[in-house]
């Protein structure tokens, strides 16, 4: 008789044995992947090399080798490799149209994001701007209300002359007469020193 698991809800699920333990789900984005490399790897100097060297070796095997080892007849143009190649351009055209597709997404999710960028970019911008002229202006204002020191300068210059002819203007003379002027206070006697 089998034992089954007792499952511990407290356990993190990765502990939990049984039932509720689950395999992780494989990516549904794999063949897509698998698309792009399959693009890549066609688009490089490498897989021309070797489906060259492929197609060269295919030929002289089946023309040099023995009458018994050759497997694609020369006589009938090489019917075997025109399939073979056949049957690897309908996958490989395919498997690059979905490649291409995905980079097409991709491209229209990029383009999205640089569009939703560049409005913020310019909203920035256009605040930046308004901010700028404000400044501007305000900086305007108060110089015309701040006194320069020029100004200041000439406001004093005329203040002075204004009180030059007060200056000049004589003075009323004090009385001559001595029973007018007070009399010098002599000082109080105060305790004497020890």
């Amino acid at each position: 008789m089998a034992r089954t698991q007792k499952v511990n809800l407290e356990d993190p699920r990765g502990r939990r044995a049984g039932v509720l333990t689950r395999t992780p789900a494989p990516s549904r984005d794999r063949f897509g992947r698998f698309t792009e490399w399959v693009a890549r790897a066609m688009g490089t100097p490498m897989f021309l090399l070797i489906l060259s060297l492929f197609c060269v070796g295919w030929i002289m095997w089946n023309t040099l080798a023995p009458e018994a080892w050759r497997f694609d007849s020369q006589t009938y143009g090489f019917t075997v490799l025109t399939l073979v190649l056949s049957l690897q351009a309908s996958y490989a055209a395919p498997l690059i149209l979905l490649a291409q597709n995905r980079q097409d997404d991709r491209d229209r999710v990029q383009i999205e994001q640089d569009r939703q960028r560049a409005e913020r970019n310019l909203a920035d911008t256009e605040y930046l701007a308004r901010e700028v002229v404000a400044l501007r202006m305000a900086m305007t204002d108060v110089s015309d209300q701040v006194l320069t020191r020029d100004v200041l300068r000439q406001e004093l210059y005329a203040l002075l002359e204004e009180l030059a002819p007060v200056e000049a203007s004589p003075a009323p003379t004090a009385p001559t007469d001595p029973s007018s002027t007070p009399a010098k206070s002599q000082p109080a006697p105060g305790p004497s020193a020890r």
